[in-house]
């Protein structure tokens, strides 16, 4: 099954797999200390590419091609949908304090979302002329990144404040390069470090690397 894996503690350890097919099964949710592995109960609208937990609630986030799913897992029920407005998503990041959330797309476009706000984009960035692929929001500094096909992987600052009236801050900061295009590919996938500012990309050029401020 082709998918990607993310992992949070909530009465134990779990992760998710998104397949890229229309399948019931498209999302699985599994929990290591208990050995079970369980479909998501809900119906799925859409193609989903990419899913992901809320860093510190029973939240679960199902982004499809076209919009964000939040589902509460406790309490079985949908309780909100972000629209994205994008030709077709490709990724999704969860803020730290859970109630920002990033999505990329494969037409370039990022989108960042403030579900405190709204159920469309606060904020939309035309940062990349190919696909990305990925995009991540760093544990604990206030930065988030994106990578393409372009070859590129773009560093923003992205302040969410504590005063609910204030919106959040989104500043470019820099611009990597230094992967090689393989049959029309770039970066495949970018990682911050859990504690240092630090970057690591995947490229199709079969290289890792690792950038330092």
């Amino acid at each position: 099954m082709k998918g990607n894996l993310k992992l949070l503690k909530i009465e134990g350890l779990f992760f998710s797999l998104t397949s890229s097919s229309r399948e019931s099964r498209a999302v699985l949710i599994h929990q290591l200390s208990k050995k079970l592995t369980q479909k998501l109960p809900f119906k799925l609208h859409g193609l989903a590419v990419r899913s992901t937990f809320h860093p510190s609630h029973s939240i679960f986030f199902v982004c499809t091609k076209k919009s964000v799913r939040v589902y509460d897992l406790l309490k079985a029920k949908l309780i909100k949908k972000l629209d994205t407005g994008l030709r077709e998503a490709s990724s999704i990041s969860v803020h730290p304090g859970g109630d920002n959330v990033i999505v990329g797309s494969k037409e370039g476009k990022l989108c960042w979302f403030d579900m405190d706000l709204s159920s469309k984009p606060y904020k939309i960035l035309k940062c990349h002329p190919k696909d990305i692929n990925n995009v991540v929001f760093h544990r604990s500094y206030p930065l988030f990144a994106s990578c393409s096909d372009d070859g590129t992987a773009y560093i923003f600052h992205g302040m969410v404040y504590s005063d609910l009236n204030q919106n959040p801050l989104i500043v470019p900061l820099e611009i990597l390069r230094g992967h090689k295009h393989s049959n029309g590919r770039g970066i495949l996938d970018c990682k911050f470090h859990p504690r240092q500012p630090w970057l690591f990309t995947a490229g199709a050029d079969k290289l890792i690397k690792l950038y330092c401020h």
